[in-house]
């Protein structure tokens, strides 16, 4: 996943195109167990990096590898959270099926995938806390998983939604890796909505509700 939309959050600007490097609003468990939001710059840095610069290759964590990639698992057993959206944006490529079509005719159709009249919905995420040379960015990726048949003829990755009766659960540190398999395997997707939309999501210096239509 690339970018999302976050339309409406009390107390929070409405967002129509968020890419990765961006500060996106989440949902964290705190050490004494009560949960608040908070904004986390979008691309993780692990906690041991010397340099910020990793984030832009962490935006995505694989759901797959998360127990084994070092700078997953820890945050992943420790400091997940939740990340509410409207809507996130994915491309599919078109053209590459044809024979006669050159690579350089190739071209991208972005779509809005969304819950039906925009319903907030969260997506899974983890986030770490890292301080260098004065500096300290609390940071983020959302999780990912193979796309199902709804989604894989657009891309082969999807985000990992959390059903809303599991937020509390998905959030406290008590969790044991067992249980969280669950949460990765439970489909989420029955009523979401694929909507083609305009190339101008592409740019991210437009952020206005333009971008969905």
């Amino acid at each position: 996943m690339n970018c999302f939309s976050l339309l409406s959050v009390p107390a929070h600007k409405p967002d129509y195109n968020i890419p990765p490097g961006q500060k996106i609003l989440a949902v964290v468990q705190l050490e004494d167990g009560s949960n608040r939001a908070v904004i986390l710059h979008w691309g993780l840095i692990p906690s041991w990096s010397k340099d910020r610069a990793i984030s832009s290759h962490l935006i995505n964590a694989r759901a797959e590898t998360l127990t084994e990639k070092p700078s997953f698992k820890n945050a992943f057993q420790y400091r997940r959270c939740l990340i509410p959206a409207t809507g996130f944006f994915e491309w599919q490529t078109l053209g590459t099926s044809d024979i006669h079509t050159s690579p350089r005719d190739n071209r991208k159709q972005p779509y809005h995938i969304h819950q039906p009249d925009h319903q907030l919905f969260a997506m899974a995420g983890i986030w770490e806390h890292w301080e260098h040379d004065q500096e300290m960015v609390y940071s983020c990726s959302i999780i990912t998983t193979a796309a199902n048949g709804k989604i894989a003829p657009i891309h082969d990755r999807m985000p990992v939604i959390i059903a809303p009766d599991d937020y509390q659960r998905w959030l406290t540190k008590k969790i044991t890796a067992i249980e969280i398999a669950d949460f990765l395997a439970a489909d989420a997707y029955r009523d979401m909505e694929i909507t083609p939309i305009s190339t101008r999501v592409n740019n991210p210096l437009h952020n206005d509700e333009n971008c969905l239509r």
